[in-house]
């Protein structure tokens, strides 16, 4: 598998799928496998890069963890690939997207619900805290249920476990936690700027069935945006990008055609 060094020494793991103009997939949770079922929407038009985030997968890891490093993998990738690439990044992956495209040049930028935190949310937030605890009462399936009821339901669902057995990827994300607490705890002390300084445009997405905060948060990534635009799925929650696969692929192709004339037809 072929890797990236990031400026920290650590290797960042990514596979390439597909050939055409980059187009670079950013995951949230998880690994670069959350981008199987849209890999084969986009590979007959582009070269796909879908790489893991660091400490995940096939990804190195150096300490200390930092949003600030996980930005500077992103940019390792970027500078790989040949040409400007468009970025689309999930939740996590989708702050990246917007930070990366702010300090090197791409073609544009897709968010779904980028990871954001708003003032008020973030100003009470306490999610790594009870993570932590959870964990450190040696119960990590618990301290992950915590994480995915907040992030993909709002704190909003009557049985967590009754939907964990319909979510083809559990337990997968209780490998995770650890790596899931730390960006927790980095998010909450990580405000959105007033402005984002982005030269190349940008497709936010969101779903009308996610958690609200990262409904307004989107919303307010749009308002520091000099060009974006917002499009939101009805119907669609916070996994969109798997949830609606077409729908998502759609939106992006269509995006995608304006900022890379040269797609193939």
């Amino acid at each position: 598998m072929p890797t990236v060094t990031s400026p920290d020494g650590t290797r960042i793991a990514y596979e390439r799928h597909g050939d055409g103009p980059p187009l670079v997939l950013l995951h949230g949770g998880l690994t670069r496998r959350y981008w199987d079922p849209l890999v084969p929407r986009f590979a007959d038009d582009f070269t796909v890069v879908t790489p893991d985030r660091r400490g995940r997968g096939e990804s190195g890891d150096t300490e200390p963890y930092s949003i600030e490093r996980e930005v500077e993998d992103a940019r390792a990738v970027v500078d790989a690939v040949d040409g400007e690439p468009v970025l689309f990044g999930h939740s996590f992956g989708g702050l990246q997207a917007v930070e990366a495209a702010s300090v090197t040049p791409v073609a544009g930028v897709v968010a779904y619900e980028p990871a954001y935190l708003g003032d008020d949310y973030r100003e009470t937030a306490d999610l790594a805290a009870r993570m932590q605890a959870r964990l450190d009462a040696g119960e990590p399936e618990a301290a992950t249920k915590l994480h995915l009821r907040e992030v993909l339901h709002g704190d909003d669902i009557d049985d967590i476990d009754a939907w964990l057995d319909d979510w083809p990827v559990w337990p997968a994300p209780v490998d995770h936690v650890e790596n899931t607490i730390r960006m927790n705890r980095a998010l909450e002390g990580h405000p959105l700027p007033d402005s984002l300084d982005i030269d190349a445009p940008v497709l936010l997405l969101t779903g009308s069935e996610g958690p609200a905060h990262l409904r307004e948060s989107v919303r307010a990534v749009h308002d520091a945006l000099p060009d974006s635009r917002l499009v939101e799925f009805e119907g669609v929650g916070h996994s969109g990008p798997t949830e609606a696969p077409a729908r998502t692929a759609e939106a992006v192709l269509d995006f995608v055609e304006t900022v890379t004339p040269t797609r193939p037809a």
